[in-house]
C-alpha cells in the first residue's frame, strides 16, 4: 500500500488560500481525482480556512490511501464549539457543510489548538493500475 501525502504550512492570511488551492489541484491531477472530489475538498478547506486560526500559520495535510482522502487542517481557536452548535435547519453552518461534503469529520485538541480531520471516500483511476 502506498500513501500519497502533502503537508503545506501557510501564513493564516486569506491571501495565501489560493496557494492551498493550487497544491490541491496538482494533487487531484496527479491522482486523477474527479472534478467533483476536487470541488468538495476545496469547499471543505475554504470553510475551515475562514475560521480564526490559533496561530500565525495554518497547516493543511492531505493523504490518500486505501480509497480515502484524509485532510487535516489546523490549528484553530474554537472550531469544536462552532462545529457542535445547532443552527437553524436553513443555516449553512460549519457542521452542515462539512458533514454534507465528508464521510467523517473529527475535531481534536493538540499542539495548542483544535484540528479538523476530514475523511472522504474516493475512487481514483490510479487505484486500478498495478
Amino acid at each position: 500500500m502506498s500513501v500519497d501525502e502533502i503537508c503545506l504550512t501557510l501564513p493564516a492570511d486569506d491571501a495565501f488560500h489560493s496557494v492551498a488551492h493550487l497544491v490541491l489541484g496538482g494533487l487531484a491531477v496527479r491522482l486523477d481525482l474527479t472534478f467533483e472530489h476536487l470541488e468538495d475538498l476545496e469547499l471543505a478547506l475554504d470553510t475551515l480556512l475562514e475560521r480564526p486560526s490559533a496561530g500565525e500559520e495554518v497547516t493543511v495535510r492531505v493523504a490518500v490511501a486505501n480509497g480515502e482522502l484524509r485532510t487535516i487542517v489546523g490549528p484553530f481557536t474554537s472550531l469544536r464549539a462552532e462545529y457542535e452548535q445547532d443552527g437553524d435547519s436553513k443555516d449553512l453552518n460549519l457542521h452542515r457543510i462539512l458533514s454534507t461534503i465528508c464521510d467523517a469529520v473529527e475535531i481534536e485538541d493538540r499542539d495548542g489548538g483544535q484540528w479538523a480531520q476530514l475523511t472522504k471516500r474516493i475512487d481514483t483511476a490510479k487505484e486500478g493500475v498495478s
